[in-house]
């Protein structure tokens, strides 16, 4: 008897984790996988039609594959996307093909299913994300011996299968490095010595960062995981690449607004506007926080 009991809690614990495989969560009417999925969750009913399209069209180069098939085994990977997103419908299905075409052993594959909505963006329902620096989808990570030796970011430099092969050949540097820069500068220094070193880096950066998003997402990301300081400093950054574009400063004041500093908030507004004066909605944000900090100071 008592070992039947053991035997039931150990089958009802199997169930339940089973049961979180493929989770479906439907948000405002639209239905995406969260969590740890497999390729079964990916080829069910609302997904199927951008899996399966994209997974059938596309042909891995042979030669490719040849090259990678053996040396792939001794990786370990796990996948970061989002049934949501575009890059991850496109990359996604290609990279299964990959796997399957050089005979990858499914169980080294991990795939996750992140979040889109505001309060879990990019996350997943056990946080397998953390401290991994996930600020795009998808990403892919390849470990051996426990150890990341690099990632695929958002999209392949080449294609999947070579850059997979670069990989290999310890001969790969993958999209976004400013940002996995940056990133390790922050874990490193802690912020003191941030600030000094980014500045010596600037120049460097202002040849490799393509446009302002980049580090306008990643920023995000950092707020989102209560690293708000480092939010801010990010934000500070990027308009220093990007001094002409107005939407720099745009962000930076949104997020001084979200963390309740008005008066910074409102001098980077201005300099937004300044460099956007036909601006109408600009305009009216400044008119109605001027009056928020008129009305604080007339309470106190």
């Amino acid at each position: 008897m008592h070992n039947l009991f053991f035997i039931l809690i150990l089958l009802l614990s199997l169930n339940s984790g089973s049961q979180t495989l493929n989770r479906e969560i439907t948000d405002q009417g639209v239905p995406f996988l969260l969590g740890k999925i497999n390729k079964d969750g990916l080829i069910s009913a609302n997904y199927s039609t951008w899996f399966v399209k994209e997974y059938d069209s596309f042909q891995p180069k042979e030669e490719t594959i040849q090259k990678i098939s053996k040396s792939l085994k001794e990786y370990n990977i796990t996948v970061f996307m989002g049934t949501w997103c575009g890059d991850s419908k496109r990359e996604v299905p290609r990279f299964y093909k990959i796997l399957e075409a050089s005979a990858y052993p499914a169980e080294r594959l991990t795939t996750i299913a992140v979040s889109a909505k505001p309060n879990m963006y990019k996350k997943s329902p056990n946080h397998e994300e953390k401290g991994l620096n996930i600020h795009r989808v998808p990403t892919f990570i390849f470990y051996k011996n426990g150890v990341e030796i690099n990632r695929i970011v958002e999209s392949p430099v080449v294609s999947l299968e070579e850059d997979i092969q670069s990989i290999l050949n310890n001969n790969y540097e993958p999209n976004y490095k400013v940002v996995a820069t940056i990133d390790k500068m922050l874990q490193e220094f802690g912020m003191k010595k941030f600030k000094r070193k980014v500045k010596r880096q600037i120049p460097v950066f202002k040849e490799e960062v393509k446009n302002m998003y980049e580090l306008n997402t990643y920023a995000r990301i950092l707020k989102s995981t209560n690293r708000t300081k480092e939010a801010v400093e990010v934000l500070q950054l990027n308009t220093k690449l990007f001094p002409d574009l107005p939407g720099v400063f745009v962000s930076l004041a949104n997020d001084y607004y979200g963390s309740g500093n008005k008066k910074e908030a409102l001098v980077n507004y201005q300099k937004g506007l300044q460099l956007n004066p036909a601006n109408e909605k600009l305009k009216r944000t400044i008119q109605r926080l001027q009056t928020e900090i008129q009305q604080t100071a007339i309470n106190n």
